[in-house]
């Protein structure tokens, strides 16, 4: 099993795609900026460009950990010290993975992971934290729907492209 590196690539930047989706002014960005206290201005001064550099490799590490959260060969692969040590799997894995190497390896299967992932991984993080921050419930289901989403999309992405 090998890593398709184009779609972790392609599924850490549906975090920018979506985020430029959900946050425009039209759909969330409005709502979102009042829950915030935040203008149209003062966000205009951020620097774009490390915001969307750092946002880029954060959603790699996102993609990373969501794989072995939608693959499940990623299991049997760590049950034999991972990919370095393949060589030296016995013969039972590798009949194992002749015969399961692709199994539920699809779009539909990796979206139900993402979705499961956004909604009891994602949405409670970003709940305790905005109760903390004693944020209202409009701000934590604008973020948390961004979150179900594209966690959605991710799961779909690297489970189901091949």
């Amino acid at each position: 099993m090998e890593m398709n590196w184009i779609a972790i690539f392609v599924a850490a930047l549906s975090t920018l795609v979506v985020g430029f989706a959900w946050y425009h002014p039209k759909v969330f960005g409005t709502a979102w900026m009042k829950e915030t206290g935040l203008t149209q201005e003062e966000l205009a001064k951020g620097n774009m460009l490390k915001i969307f550099g750092l946002t880029y490799i954060f959603s790699l590490f996102i993609v990373m950990i969501e794989m072995s959260l939608t693959i499940h060969q990623t299991g049997a692969m760590g049950m034999i010290g991972g990919p370095m040590k393949i060589n030296e799997a016995l013969p039972s894995f590798t009949a194992f993975m002749a015969d399961y190497g692709t199994a539920f390896r699809t779009f539909k299967h990796g979206a139900l992971h993402g979705f499961m992932s956004g909604l009891f991984f994602a949405f409670p993080i970003i709940a305790i934290n905005g109760l903390f921050e004693r944020k209202s419930w409009k701000y934590i289901f604008i973020h948390a729907g961004y979150w179900l989403v594209t966690l959605t999309i991710i799961g779909s992405i690297i489970c189901g492209w091949l």
